[in-house]
């Protein structure tokens, strides 16, 4: 049987212990807050670079949507994927974009982010917001 007993009550495995539930609350806050040196000494003592919300959300994605490049580059560095989509198919090159946060578009690029990914694509969001210079940046039309 997988389930354990704790505190006199069965516990499932697959439900996460209040400890990790509140452990990765605060990841996620690290991010959304551009916390960068916080949040890579997490990601070198072990935290998945890919770690994800109850909507998808990869910690990139909410450092990037927040604007934080300095955050976005050091995920990208310790094995973050620059295009891993949400949930609703977007990507954090497509938030950034959406957010106007130019410096965390060139981190993503320069992390290897695929402008014509997620649903709409940072293309699709740049051609919504008429922001021809991204366009040119990404290389479309």
């Amino acid at each position: 049987m997988s389930e354990h007993v704790e505190n006199g009550s069965q516990v499932s495995p697959d439900v996460p212990d209040e400890d990790v539930i509140e452990l990765a609350t605060k990841i996620f806050d690290l991010a959304r807050q551009g916390e960068t040196e916080t949040l890579a000494a997490y990601l070198d003592a072990g935290v998945p670079a890919n770690l994800t919300n109850d909507r998808g959300d990869t910690l990139v994605m909410l450092a990037a949507y927040h604007g934080h490049a300095g955050a976005v580059t050091a995920l990208l560095a310790r094995g973050a994927e620059a295009d891993r989509a949400n949930d609703r198919g977007q990507t954090p090159l497509a938030g950034a974009v959406f957010k106007g946060e130019e410096a965390v578009i060139r981190a993503l690029l320069a992390g290897g982010a695929d402008p014509n990914a997620g649903t709409p694509s940072a293309v699709d969001t740049a051609r919504m917001f008429a922001k021809a210079d991204l366009l040119e940046l990404f290389g479309a039309k």
